[in-house]
């Protein structure tokens, strides 16, 4: 159990050291591919860094709400680290706690905050911010329920390691007509919760156009830092998903041995950064959608997840 308990936490530590270091190997690649020179691959710590020494100023306006906020959204991918499977098969000891749909609403729960807290400084940019990426959460939360009712159907279950040891053995399940459109609907929906094209574009700097970013405008000093840091993990908790549970369910501790653990680390960041060359390969073929084109996408996704339940089911 203590063991258990300690991988638990040693899923967290990763998670949260290295969520940074993947967002700037996305921003290198994508200006490289560009014929950028780019920012160096550890930008984003120093940019945390250097927020977090900075004095915080909180509008007068502000309420509890936007004081709470950036611990809320820094909290909930912590809290989903503790029941997905990051470095091992077997399930830890927080495994149960909660299953996929549950671990969604977590996340859910920190964007929601953020989007009080942008309308909470009554600056006019962040609710109008707040308020597209209600329309993406309502069009993208949908597409989620299906995602994970179709993985119940497969697996028997929503807990994500018992999902996990279902797409390993037998290895036909992978090339299944439902697991593919899984993948195509899933993958969909990182990029529009993740606030990336053709959804969004993380790195535009252009208030009226912002969606995602929005939510962290006002926001200085810590409270800056801990937004970014939890886009971050965000980032990170929903890619561990969508490689260790469903794409490459490989790779992962199958025993208790520490080495076995440590050595899955790598193994987890050499998949982070093929799922990270795919993402900057997408975000460079495809240009921003015009805001109402975004629901055009959306549905195409949801259309995709029922596709897979439907063809499940016609297969059992």
């Amino acid at each position: 159990m203590i063991l258990r308990i300690l991988y638990n936490l040693l899923q967290v530590v990763v998670v949260v050291a290295f969520a940074p270091l993947v967002e700037g190997v996305a921003s290198r690649l994508k200006e490289n591919l560009q014929s950028k020179r780019g920012p160096s691959i550890f930008q984003p710590y120093r940019d945390l860094w250097k927020l977090l020494h900075k004095d915080e100023i909180v509008a007068q306006e502000a309420s509890w709400i936007f004081r709470a906020a950036p611990y809320v959204a820094f909290s909930a991918p912590i809290f989903v680290t503790l029941l997905i499977p990051v470095l091992t098969r077997y399930p830890l000891f927080f495994a149960f706690m909660g299953d996929m749909l549950g671990g969604g609403f977590v996340l859910a729960l920190g964007g929601f905050f953020a989007t009080l807290a942008a309308v909470d400084t009554a600056n006019p940019y962040g609710p109008m911010g707040a308020s597209r990426t209600r329309m993406v959460g309502f069009l993208a939360e949908p597409v989620f329920i299906i995602v994970f009712l179709t993985v119940s159907f497969v697996a028997g279950s929503t807990i994500p390691y018992i999902v996990q040891t279902r797409w390993v053995t037998p290895l036909a399940n992978f090339f299944e007509p439902s697991h593919i459109l899984l993948l195509i609907a899933f993958l969909m929906l990182i990029l529009a919760e993740d606030g990336r094209i053709p959804v969004d574009s993380p790195s535009g700097s252009f208030e009226l156009a912002m969606i995602d970013r929005s939510k962290s405008l006002e926001y200085s000093g810590r409270g800056a830092a801990l937004m970014k840091w939890a886009s971050a993990m965000k980032f990170f908790v929903l890619a561990s998903i969508f490689l260790n549970v469903l794409v490459v369910p490989w790779g992962l501790a199958k025993g208790t041995d520490f080495g076995a653990v440590l050595l899955a680390i790598p193994a987890l960041l050499l998949k982070m950064l093929g799922f990270v060359l795919v993402l900057v390969a997408i975000e460079s073929s495809l240009a921003k959608l015009r805001l109402f084109r975004i629901t055009e996408f959306l549905g195409a996704a949801f259309v995709i997840s029922v596709l897979a339940m439907i063809t499940r089911l016609a297969a059992i």
